[in-house]
């Protein structure tokens, strides 16, 4: 991590009212670095491999850490297990319901609204995460 990269985690840590620690920070860069909707045991895989110390309930912890301080979103829970979206521009998910994969669609794909706005009866509308569930084109030739 570079000098710059490392002042870029502490003021991010530092907005969100978390304290810097070495395991936060490789679990953080670790996340940042990989694409999808990863669970905590393939994090765990990753730093493992940087801090053989580390245990997964550790990776856990700071993964609920930066999910509470906003830093990264859980994709829906009812797909199974804990999912964190790493991606962080407006988007919903296609959830296969076969294989359980989890794949990124646009916002605007789905003719859905992507700032905040206020609801009949008043509620506000803070985040839209919708989950298109169905089957992808590797299920589907299964079936056929």
């Amino acid at each position: 991590m570079t000098i710059a990269e490392a002042n870029e985690f502490r003021a991010l840590c530092d907005r969100a009212g978390i304290a810097v620690t070495h395991q936060r920070q490789v679990i953080y860069q670790v996340l940042s670095g990989m694409h999808g909707h990863p669970s905590p045991e393939e994090v765990y895989g990753r730093v493992k491999v940087r801090i053989p110390a580390i245990s997964l309930a550790t990776v856990y912890k700071n993964i609920h850490v930066f999910i509470e301080s906003g830093i990264f979103c859980t994709v829906s829970l009812h797909h199974g297990s804990l999912r964190v979206e790493t991606n962080h521009s407006p988007h919903h998910h296609l959830v296969c319901t076969g294989c359980r994969s989890i794949t990124d669609i646009a916002a605007g794909d789905l003719g859905l609204p992507v700032k905040a706005h206020k609801l009949r009866g008043g509620f506000l509308a803070q985040r839209y995460a919708v989950d298109v569930l169905g089957l992808c084109p590797e299920c589907q030739k299964s079936v056929s």
